[in-house]
This record gives C-alpha cells, structure tokens and sequence, in this order.
C-alpha cells in the first residue's frame, strides 16, 4: 500500500480519516477477485468473527463456515460446551443449512418460538427416522390457536429436493413455484434446507473446510487458569484455530500464556502432522507484534478500543486509531512471516477494504454481527415493532459476572467494581439483511468492488497496489449516501 503522493500524516488515522483511489485496472468484473486470506488459518474469505459470547455460537460458527470465514468460540464457555458446539459444526453439512426440527404432535407455540433461529425462517416437521412430513412458516401458523399442534398445520406440500442436487436446479425449481426454500433429502431422510439465496451462494462462496473437508471452527482461551490443559482439550475437540485472547495483548502474563499455548500447539503437531495456527492478541504497536510473535503466535490480533461495545479509550486513554495500528502491525507482521488480524472498528464495507488494504490477513467483525439471526442472543422485539438483540462487550459487567461466577462472592463484587465496556446494548436486526449471510453478501460486494478499483486480483496483490489519501471529516461526510432528498 502506498499514500497519495507517497505523503504519510505524522499523526495516526481511523478508517473514516483514509479513501482509496483508483488505479489502472485490467479487471473486467469482480468476480475475478480471489478473496482466500493471506493468514493461513484456511479461510476462503478474509473474515473472522469476534469471541464475543453474544454473537459467536455455533448456529454462528457453521453459517460463516459455509461462506468462506472462520467464527471463533468465546473463552468463557466451559470446555464441554464448546465441545459439544464442535461437534456440531463439524457434523453440519457444508452446503445444506440446518434444519429447526419439531415432531408432529409440538405445539405451533412452540414451534413458532424456533422460527427465529435460523435465517431461513422455516420449521421441518420430521417422524422418528428424521423423515420430512411437512414444513411450518409464520404464514402458516397465522391466527392459529398456539396450543394445537404443528400436524394441523403444517404444509405437506414442500418442495423437496435430493441431496447433491445441482444448486441451479434448485434455484429454477424454487423460483418456478415461488417457493423461498427447499427440504433436502438423503434417502428420505432429512438432509438439510437450502433457500433461493442459499443456492445462488452455493456457487459463488467456497466453504472454509478442514483436512476432512468439515467447516472450520475456531475456539477462544483467556490468559489464566489451566491454560495449557484449556488449549489440549480444545485441540483434542477438534478446534482449527486457536486464538489466545485479552485486551492487553502486550504482557507479560500473555507472553507466558502463549508459550504455554504454543507448545500444546506443536506437541499436537508432532502427533497429528497438523500444525493448528495460534492468534494471539491484542496488540497496536510493531515491538508488541515481535513479541507475540517470538513466543508463538502465528496471526496477531491488532485493536485496543475501536470496538463498538468497547469504552477503553473513554476509561483510560489506552488504544490508537486503527487504520495505522493495523499499517503498523501487518508491516511488522510481515517481516517476520506472519499476519495480522485487524479486529474491531468495522461499520461498512470500505472499512473492511481498508482494512485489507492496510495489510490485514483477514478482518474480525464483532457488533456488526450481533443483529442477525445467526448470533447468540435472543431475538427481542421493541416497542416499535423493530427486532434486536442485546450485545455486550467483554469488558463489561455482564461478561465479568459470566466469567467469575465460579468466584467467591467478595471477589466478584471486587473485579465488578472495575469492568469497562457496553453491558447492553441494542443491535437491530435491517429487515433488509437479518442474516449474517446477508451482511456477507454486502462485505463482500464492496470489498471485491474495490479490489477492481485498485487492480488487484487477491488479497496480497491489493495489499500492494492500493493507494490511500487523508480526508477531512467533511471528506468522509460527503461520501455518505443520502437516505432523504435535501
């Protein structure tokens, strides 16, 4: 990357402070765009989704999976837990989505309270060998008693689709009975659900897989307990990153924490020929990347404070602004034969592009993700008929009290006294994009739109190529769109 007429401010910039300019570019669509990460984690798009246990779960974890990036489990889950939400995702189908799954005889209530689930918006009624008998939507239960039961309604007119069928097909066949989804059959047994949208995506996303060709999964450790015991049970689960993770990248508790961690990691690889990679984090500055880096980290997680849910910067002055944090820390990166992460401070797509841009191997997206129905929370409708669901940052109250509750009670009323960060905070779901998926869809339009405008065929090459100038706060005002007429 280089900055317009090769000037670089003294001061350091946020995304909003930087735009790209367009070079001379041979690329005639976007599609000619290769989005595989540079970070070696595996991933067929540059996106990680935050440890955050108010958006990454496994309905999560395997969504993100089939579209190319890699979700990561948060730490404050206990081990069995994850492990269990491991498994899944590795039993999930890497094209098909999961069904929501009831018998005949539960009740329209109950059924109706699964809807929000999954994106799809769509509940399989199956008989004990997992046999379709017929499909409930909203529609379906309108003006419905809610105690009767899903038999009365349910439609036994679904379109059912065997499994390995072309997604073409599929979608031709959808869109020829105005139908949004289809039932996938493996020998008449359920197989999975793929919509309208899921079929077009099928071809143009490539699921980020495993050795055994299963969706990746990445799992989150903290910095004290058994760290090294966490990190084996982790590994011995079946995790596929492994991402050592605290808000003060840059101690000495981490370094040892890291080691720790980086040792499990190679004795697992001497064992299985798999080397998983380590993330460790955060970190804002080039002398923290070469430490982390020297006690094992393979990837480096660059933000202190950029994050929605985040109020270190107001609390204590601590963090940078993180277009430069990342510039700095992916150049540090490099020289050493790492990557980094570029992890918080995301709102639109250009901040993803620039992000890339500055360096990143991929980019963690955390808040942005939370109003979706793929996120952890519930779904909560407010008194204006709008959907969300609550986030909180790690920092704050309620993820302390998640992660001391095994205390005794003075010591958590003590750590309580000292939490940072959001306890609650409302993200709506755009009716326009509920799904993760959909946000995806968007991340991704502009960021292989921009690739197009620098002339870069992949992620390393945009790395290269892009150029990048300083804008005033008006600059950035007036490359907003304007959802009114003036």
């Amino acid at each position: 990357m280089r900055f317009l007429d090769d000037v670089r401010p003294a001061h350091d910039l946020t995304y909003s402070d930087v735009f790209m300019v367009p070079n001379r570019s041979a690329l005639t669509s976007r599609m000619q765009v290769d989005l595989t990460s540079t970070d070696g984690v595996g991933t067929t798009l540059p996106l990680a989704v935050a440890n955050m246990t108010a958006i990454s779960g496994r309905r999560m974890a395997e969504t993100i999976a089939r579209r190319g990036g890699v979700a990561i489990l948060p730490q404050d889950i206990p081990t069995d837990v994850v492990a269990h939400a491991i498994e899944q995702v590795k039993g999930s189908h890497t094209v098909y989505d999961t069904a929501v799954t009831v018998s005949p005889d539960t009740t329209v209530g109950e059924a109706m309270s699964l809807l929000p689930k999954r994106a799809h918006q769509m509940v399989v009624v199956i008989d004990e060998q997992r046999r379709p008998l017929g499909t409930v939507t909203e529609a379906d239960a309108a003006n419905t008693d809610r105690f009767s039961q899903v038999q009365d309604v349910m439609n036994p007119d679904f379109v059912r689709i065997e499994a390995g069928t072309d997604p073409v097909t599929v979608f031709d066949e959808l869109s020829t009975r105005h139908v949004e989804a289809a039932v996938v059959v493996d020998s008449d047994v359920l197989a999975g659900v793929l919509t309208r949208k899921g079929a077009l995506r099928a071809t143009l996303y490539t699921p980020a897989l495993d050795p055994q060709g299963r969706l990746l999964v990445g799992t989150a450790v903290g910095i004290n307990g058994d760290v090294a015991g966490k990190a084996e049970a982790l590994l011995g689960h079946g995790a596929d990153v492994l991402v050592v993770d605290t808000a003060h990248g840059h101690q000495e508790k981490m370094i040892e924490s890291l080691r720790a961690v980086a040792a499990v990691r190679d004795s697992a690889a001497a064992a299985t020929g798999r080397r998983i990679p380590v993330v460790a984090g955060n970190v804002v500055s080039a002398n923290g990347v070469k430490d982390l880096v020297e006690a094992g980290a393979d990837v480096l997680k660059v933000g202190v404070g950029p994050g929605a849910m985040c109020t270190t910067r107001m609390m204590t002055g601590v963090g940078r602004p993180q277009f430069s944090a990342v510039l700095d820390c992916a150049a540090t990166a490099r020289e050493l034969g790492k990557s980094v992460w570029a992890d918080g401070g995301v709102r639109h797509p250009r901040d993803v592009a620039l992000a890339l841009a500055a360096g990143a191997g991929s980019v963690m997206i955390g808040s942005w993700f939370a109003g979706t129905h793929e996120s952890t929370g519930d779904l909560m409708v407010a008194p204006d008929g709008r959907m969300y669901k609550e986030s909180f940052g790690m920092a704050s109250a309620r993820a302390v009290r998640n992660r001391t509750k095994e205390q005794s009670g003075y010591e958590r009323a003590r750590a309580g006294l000292f939490e940072e960060g959001i306890s609650s905070s409302r993200m709506y779901l755009d009716p326009a994009r509920p799904g993760v998926e959909d946000l995806v869809d968007q991340i991704v339009a502009g960021v292989r739109s921009s690739f197009t405008y620098a002339g870069a065929a992949s992620v390393a090459e945009f790395a290269e190529k892009a150029t990048v100038g300083i804008q005033s706060s008006s600059g950035y005002e007036e490359g907003r769109p304007l959802p009114t007429s003036w």
